[in-house]
């Protein structure tokens, strides 16, 4: 299997490197070439939006913010603990749940009157809609019968209808991540729809009030109750101790009894006398560290002492002493150490030092005795009160009953404290009037629709447009796997291109005024008597002769171009047979072969132009004389093939055309039978040329039966229509026509189109700037022959 070609069309052979990269002048061809299919696209959804804009029932759109404010009750609610992040989005979050509930949707229906309302309760409705009704009211007719509805029922179930109408049109949604929420409605009435949204606002913020009263309502008959309950207990958990406290002779002071009273007074006095002792160990230790540091060191801690002492001789003390260092260090600097005021300031803070001394020593002393008397008021309480506990140790055998009692008749009392604060609390919250919420910007009533934006809608569909239409175009561009430019000729089959031929009109060019004579060689005599048959001879139609009335027009240049092929491939030869071929009908290589055999006669050649095409033969259908024998009755021996020949009187051309006949099935076999090949053999010896107008190869294999009598093909394919794979495999399958094969012309080409398909810098962006050499113009329709 041969691999398709799939690429978009070029003009040059594509490498390796430019592969691996987007060609944007291949695109922009691309778009440039289907700009009309994509232009189309656009025109489509443009009209469908149109349609949609000029149909579409307006809609107006009301919104209302809600701002979620948990400091509207501080004044009458304990202040609540900080709430996280988290928390506030779910709070946030059922919010936006209860707006679009069902039962938030009954409420405003109740509230609004919607369920009298036939504006809301049957809207306008859209063809879509109006189909869908249609849909339904058809297949109820199939469902079973159901019982009729009572009015009550029928008047609930149109309740719950409109609500859920609501419920669809309703949008609610939290504005960023603030704690606002926007409400919004949509209705084809302005006024309603501001309505209903200033309706589901004041829904909302009454539902928050009802919903503190019912719960608060709810709590306190619950907390009424349990307050009963505890009450009863405690009173008599709190019987329960006294009696126990009288049956074992438990006397108590201020709720306590007497001895753990003294135990805990000995108690308190040991702490505090062993937190003395602490105190006085602690400094009493620290000086003395100070004192067995020397006068020096202790000078250096004497702050430190002083701060905790007290002691305001030592912190004059020490302050003399910084004083006359300073002044010492000052007068040393500027006097130096042997001067008599230096020498006197270090006398005296050396006695400053001393005295610090002293002083210290003194505090170490009474730090002594305060921590000795301290360690022994400690040693007496501990004694006083291992006496006192062996004492109560009886009495602490009656307690542990006592305090359990305690216990409980004290957990009672506190529980029915805290439930008795919280019926308080609830009572008075319950006519609590404020909501946690507020509506911080009221509903309006809108000026101009919401939906359809006119503008979106239009942009939307040209985006759309395009991209259906470049789709399009695309798929178009990768079906387009036909000759297009000279590149798809070159990659596709290998073989030289020719040229382009233009698109024909039916009537041909117009006759030149100062037409120039074709220069023509020796016409043969059977020729010359087959012209004297009729004032008019044979000729053939304008059309296949328009490469000698406009010899410089573009069609002619390419004839020329595969003369010379020919003359270059076939040099030395003094006769040439050369056969016109191309893969499937109607591409135009009849009139290709007319006009390249008149081109040839023009020139001076001496040419024959056979019609071979034994079973559509157009090339003979364009002469205006009816031929009554022709190549068949030649090839047959049924009459001289010199007398079957016709001469063109303009061009001087001969021709051997066929007359169909109905029983002749096997015409590969006549075109490769002897009476051919004498034919042919006779033929290369009174003319130069011989052009061969074949069959095509796809339908026949007439062609390959001629093919051995054939010097050279001239291989014509129809612009844009003829598939390149088709003529490649043919090709493939014909070797001995394809190596024989001058060129590929490319007949009715759209000059107008060519530029497009091609790519910046092939020779075909160039074709306006060829127009000087080329003077005739030609229309713009092909004859198929």
């Amino acid at each position: 299997m041969h691999q398709k070609n799939f690429t978009f069309h070029s003009a040059t052979p594509k490498t390796e490197e430019q592969d691996g990269f987007i060609d944007l002048d291949r695109l922009m061809a691309v778009v440039i070439r289907r700009i009309r299919t994509i232009m189309l696209g656009v025109a489509v959804f443009v009209a469908l939006a149109v349609a949609y804009l000029l149909f579409a029932t307006p809609n107006y759109t009301s919104a209302t913010q809600i701002l979620l404010d948990e400091t509207m009750t501080k004044y009458a609610e304990d202040q609540p603990p900080p709430t996280s992040g988290q928390q506030a989005d779910m709070d946030i979050a059922s919010a936006v749940e209860i707006l679009k509930s069902n039962e938030m949707a009954l409420r405003v229906v109740d509230t609004a009157g919607l369920i009298d309302n036939d504006a809301f309760a049957n809207p306008p409705q859209s063809p879509v809609a109006l189909i869908k009704s249609g849909v339904t009211l058809i297949a109820s007719v199939f469902k079973p019968a159901k019982p009729p509805l009572t009015p009550a029922e029928a008047r609930e179930a149109k309740r719950q209808q409109i609500a859920a109408m609501l419920q669809n049109a309703l949008k609610v949604e939290r504005v960023t991540r603030s704690s606002v929420v926007l409400v919004s409605f949509s209705s084809t009435d302005p006024l309603l729809a501001a309505k209903i949204t200033s309706a589901y606002a004041d829904s909302y913020l009454t539902d928050q009030l009802n919903a503190n009263f019912d719960a608060t309502e709810r709590a306190s008959v619950w907390l009424q109750e349990r307050l009963n309950d505890l009450r009863q207990r405690a009173q008599m958990a709190s019987l329960e101790v006294e009696k126990y406290k009288a049956d074992n002779g438990l006397t108590s002071t201020g709720g306590e009894l007497m001895s753990e009273q003294q135990i805990s007074d000995l108690n308190k006095q040991l702490i505090i006398a062993q937190a003395d002792t602490a105190s006085a160990s602690a400094r009493y230790n620290q000086y003395k560290s100070i004192i067995d540091q020397g006068p020096d060191n202790a000078v250096k801690n004497a702050t430190i002492s002083s701060s905790q002492s007290g002691n305001s001789g030592l912190q004059d003390l020490k302050t003399r002493y910084l004083a006359v260092q300073k002044r010492e260090q000052d007068v040393t600097q500027n006097f130096g150490a042997d001067h008599p005021q230096a020498v006197a300031l270090k006398a005296e803070r050396q006695d400053i030092t001393r005295q610090i001394y002293e002083e210290l020593q003194q505090l170490t002393a009474s730090y002594k005795n305060e921590y000795d008397v301290a360690q022994s008021r400690a040693s007496s309480l501990r004694d006083s009160i291992e006496g006192m506990v062996g004492k109560n140790s009886e009495a602490n055998k009656s307690l542990v009953q006592l305090n359990e009692l305690n216990q409980k008749a004290t957990a009672l009392k506190t529980l029915y404290e805290s439930y008795l604060g919280r019926f308080e609390a609830a009572a008075q919250q319950r006519s609590f009037p404020i909501a946690k919420a507020r509506v911080i910007s009221a509903a309006g009533v809108p000026t101009a629709p919401s939906s359809p934006k006119k503008t979106l809608v239009m942009a939307l569909s040209i985006i759309l447009g395009l991209m259906a239409g470049g789709a399009f175009a695309a798929f178009q561009e990768f079906r387009d796997r036909f000759f297009r430019v000279e590149a798809d000729v070159r990659a596709a089959l290998g073989l030289k291109f020719l040229g382009y031929l233009p698109l024909l009109g039916q009537q041909g060019f117009p006759k030149k005024k100062n037409g120039r004579k074709s220069k023509t060689g020796p016409v043969p005599a059977m020729a010359t008597a087959a012209a004297e048959e009729g004032e008019n001879g044979v000729a053939f139609e304008r059309i296949m002769r328009v490469s000698v009335e406009a010899p410089r027009s573009m069609f002619a240049e390419t004839l020329r171009n595969a003369k010379l092929a020919s003359d270059v491939m076939l040099q030395g030869r003094a006769d040439r047979v050369i056969g016109v071929v191309s893969a499937l009908p109607g591409e135009g290589k009849s009139t290709t072969a007319a006009n390249f055999a008149a081109l040839l006669a023009s020139s001076g050649k001496r040419t024959l132009l056979i019609d071979a095409d034994l079973r559509n033969p157009g090339l003979s259908r364009t002469l205006r004389t009816p031929p009554q024998v022709g190549l068949i009755e030649a090839a047959l021996g049924e009459v001289p093939w010199a007398s079957a020949v016709k001469v063109d009187p303009r061009t001087k051309l001969a021709i051997l055309p066929v007359v169909l006949r109905d029983h002749l099935l096997h015409t590969s076999e006549l075109l490769s039978s002897q009476g051919m090949m004498n034919l042919m053999e006779n033929a290369r010896k009174m003319f130069d040329y011989i052009v061969v107008d074949l069959a095509p190869l796809g339908p026949v294999i007439d062609a390959k039966a001629f093919a051995p009598q054939v010097d050279a093909f001239l291989l014509v394919a129809e612009w844009g229509a003829t598939p390149t794979s088709l003529v490649r495999d043919l090709l493939e399958q014909e070797p001995q026509i394809n190596s024989r094969v001058l060129g590929v012309i490319l007949n009715k080409t759209d000059m107008s189109e060519l530029a497009r398909y091609s790519e910046f810098g092939a020779t075909e962006r160039y074709r306006q700037k060829y127009v000087s050499y080329y003077t005739e113009d030609h229309p713009k329709t092909q004859v198929d022959a």
